[in-house]
Parts: C-alpha cells; sequence; structure tokens
C-alpha cells in the first residue's frame, strides 16, 4: 500500500503519519510481554522507518535488551514496538490508532501456544509457536 495515512493516540497528543509503501496486514504476537503490554494480544503492521514520521511527546520503556515500546505519555495510548539493534529495523505499529487499518487482514500470528484461552483468531494465516518463532529468530534470547 502507497496511500499515505495517518493516526493518532486516544487524546490526540500523539500523530504518526505513515507515507509510502507499508504492510496492509496485520500480525499478532501471544507472548507474555506482548501480553501484559497489551492486555491479551499484540497486534501490529510494519512499516519502514523512513516512512514513519511522529509528531507530539513519546516516551519509550527498552522492554528487552533488543526492542523498544512507544506510548504516549498523556493518555498511555501504546504506539509501536520497534527492535532497538539496527537503524533499518521496521516500526511495529500499532493498528488501532489508523482508521485506515479497519479492514486489514490477519497475516500472521506467533506464540501460538502461549495464547490465552479467551483469546482465538480464526483465519488462514502463518501460525508459529514459541519454538518454532525462536528457532528462526536468534535475537529473541530472553524467554517472556
Amino acid at each position: 500500500m502507497t496511500r499515505e495515512m495517518t493516526g493518532k493516540c486516544l487524546c490526540g497528543s500523539v500523530t504518526i503519519t505513515v507515507t509510502d509503501a507499508h504492510d496492509p496486514s496485520v500480525g499478532a504476537c501471544h507472548c507474555r510481554m506482548c501480553q501484559r503490554w497489551s492486555g491479551g494480544v499484540f497486534l501490529c503492521f510494519e512499516a519502514k522507518p523512513g516512512t514513519v514520521g511522529v509528531r507530539g511527546e513519546v516516551a519509550r520503556y527498552a522492554s528487552s535488551a533488543f526492542a523498544e515500546r512507544a506510548f504516549c505519555p498523556r493518555c498511555g495510548s501504546h504506539l509501536w514496538m520497534r527492535n532497538t539493534d539496527s537503524a533499518d529495523a521496521p516500526y511495529d505499529l500499532m493498528p488501532g490508532l489508523f482508521d485506515a487499518a479497519a479492514g486489514w487482514p490477519l497475516r500472521s500470528e506467533i506464540y501460538t501456544d502461549r495464547a490465552m484461552a479467551c483469546v482465538s483468531l480464526a483465519g488462514n494465516h502463518e501460525r508459529a509457536t514459541e519454538d518454532e518463532y525462536e528457532a528462526k529468530n536468534s535475537h529473541v534470547n530472553e524467554r517472556n
């Protein structure tokens, strides 16, 4: 998708604009860290760093040795998760901030064996258990 889109936090203090190409599909994560942060399941879409513009004050939290999570310090809305070990790492943006994301399909789901009993995501999409995901992503050296 190449159209510009804008999203905002709950209070409107932070505005995020994505220009140029981004993936118009959503990924889901059920790891314990994402459950704690989101209250259940973390949903995101990817956008390259050069395409993401942010206005407003943002708080960042180093949630692991390789990643940060960002949020609005005023209303607490979650904004993104991003690996910090590379300047080229994409933003994993929260789709709920963007009206344009309402109809996007689910692309993938990871840590499926750790999903909360109340969360069951239907559909035909890629799925990976904790062991399957971590076997392909050696940078994940912490158990969630």
